[in-house]
């Protein structure tokens, strides 16, 4: 017992302890070191152990002078100066066992001593503590559960209301049907129109495109051919200036009329590059026309989940409306009720002031109850004494009675054995004398029988001397 696991407590920390946690009023104030550790005064021990159990186990101070009545005492005035002590020791031991001390024992609570009494004053004071803590531990448990259920719920509602939403989102109105009909057709009608012109403008653009390719090859076999006459025509000219000395005159009319050339085959030239350059363009502007229409056909395709959102979207408004008009009329009554429940709760605070007051004086009055109801006890006590004595006077007469009853019994069943056995040989004794008297009207049957032969013969005997003479 001396590894145990709670911790030992000073008799100083004990007796703070007692003072501030489990007595209470003068009980608390009159409470001495001495009177628990050195040489300890019973009646507070035993007062110490009282409140704790009453603490801890919800013991009443009633239940210490209560006599069991499943018990057969002949004498109980004997045992009731000591059945607050037994009591004591029977609470205390189922008490220990769970405050991890098993060695308490009757002479604990008749002659205590110093360390084995501080040993079990601090496992119960460890023991409380525990009790405290997991009791605290346990309500913010059950606080959070309830919160969790509250929040719980809440989520529910708001599913439940969610889920009625998206129903009502979902489910099309009778009213708006023929609308939203005529509009899906029409959206599919605008995307056949949209493909058939979108397929026309592709051919048609395919077709310039490649006529414009055709052009620009030609315009380029063109160009390719100038330059190579051109280069030509400078190798001959530069040649024929060599070979042939011209006048000046006449060189500049030709000079002229090469740089009028020339100008005009930079002017061809820079047609045809602008001319290149548009088709350039245009070919690189298709397929950028190309992602245009899809993405006005994926708009179109949007536009119609949009209509068919604004439908649903209308409808839910109209229901949000509604339901803005009536919570605005709750909301008023809410503010009415509010003002009325605040009324009604600085009145009910002034009935709780009053009602701590009443109870102020219930609690007088109850300890009041209290004392008288502890005197009667008393009295009952005595009372129940001379009652018990006749209850026990009662129950031997009982038991004498059920002692008669038994004999008397067991002298019916043994006469009912007799009646029987004696049943069966007179059963017997008739079935033979019935034999008998059967056999005997047989045999006198037929012995009359033959008798009135005889006489029947006699008779014609004499009838027949009778006729003869």
């Amino acid at each position: 017992m001396e590894t145990m696991t709670f911790p030992r407590y000073s008799p100083d920390d004990i007796i703070s302890y007692l003072r501030s946690h489990i007595l209470e009023g003068a009980e608390a104030r009159n409470l001495v070191k001495g009177d628990v550790f050195g040489n300890p005064r019973l009646e507070v021990l035993h007062l110490i152990y009282l409140r704790i159990l009453q603490k801890v186990c919800g013991i009443r101070l009633e239940h210490a002078y209560m006599m069991p009545l499943n018990v057969d005492i002949m004498y109980p005035q004997i045992h009731e100066g000591f059945l607050p002590v037994c009591n004591l020791y029977i609470h205390m031991e189922r008490l220990l066992p769970m405050c991890r001390i098993s060695d308490f024992q009757i002479a604990d609570v008749l002659n205590p001593k110093t360390k084995r009494t501080v040993r079990f004053l601090s496992g119960i004071l460890n023991f409380v503590n525990f009790r405290e803590f997991r009791r605290e531990a346990y309500l913010e448990l059950q606080q959070s559960y309830k919160l969790a259920m509250e929040k719980n719920q809440h989520l529910e509602a708001v599913n439940r209301e969610a889920a009625l939403k998206l129903e009502k989102l979902n489910t099309v109105p009778v009213e708006h049907e023929a609308e939203i009909k005529q509009l899906t057709e029409s959206i599919r009608e605008l995307e056949q129109l949209l493909r058939q012109d979108y397929r026309r403008k592709q051919t048609a653009l395919q077709e310039v495109t490649s006529q414009k390719k055709t052009d620009i090859a030609e315009r380029t076999q063109k160009l390719n051919e100038c330059k190579v006459s051109l280069a030509t025509l400078k190798e001959e000219q530069e040649q024929l200036k060599s070979k042939i000395v011209e006048s000046p005159e006449e060189r500049k009319s030709y000079n002229e009329m090469m740089k009028e050339t020339i100008k005009k085959l930079k002017r061809s030239k820079q047609e045809v590059t602008e001319k290149y350059e548009g088709y350039r363009d245009v070919v690189e502007v298709l397929p950028s026309c190309q992602v245009e229409l899809q993405l006005y056909q994926k708009k179109m395709e949007i536009q119609g989940e949009n209509v068919e959102r604004l439908a649903s979207v209308s409808s839910e408004a109209r229901n949000l409306e509604d339901q803005l008009e009536s919570s605005q009329v709750e909301l008023k009554k809410a503010k009415t009720d509010e003002m009325s429940l605040k009324r009604v709760v600085t009145a009910k605070h002034e009935k709780l002031a009053t009602a701590e007051i009443q109870l102020q004086k219930m609690r007088e009055d109850i300890e009041q109850h209290k004392c008288t109801v502890l005197e009667h006890f008393n009295k009952v006590q005595e009372k129940r004494g001379a009652v018990y004595d006749k209850v026990m006077a009662i129950r031997k007469e009982i038991k004498q009675k059920k002692d008669k009853i038994e004999q008397l019994k067991d002298d019916a069943e043994e006469k009912a054995t007799k009646a029987k056995e004696i049943h069966l040989i007179l059963k017997a004794v008739l079935d033979k004398c019935h034999e008998s008297l059967l056999k005997a009207v047989k045999t006198s049957a037929a012995s009359r029988a033959e008798k009135i032969d005889e006489i029947r013969e006699g008779l014609l005997s004499i009838q027949s001397s009778v006729n003869a003479s």
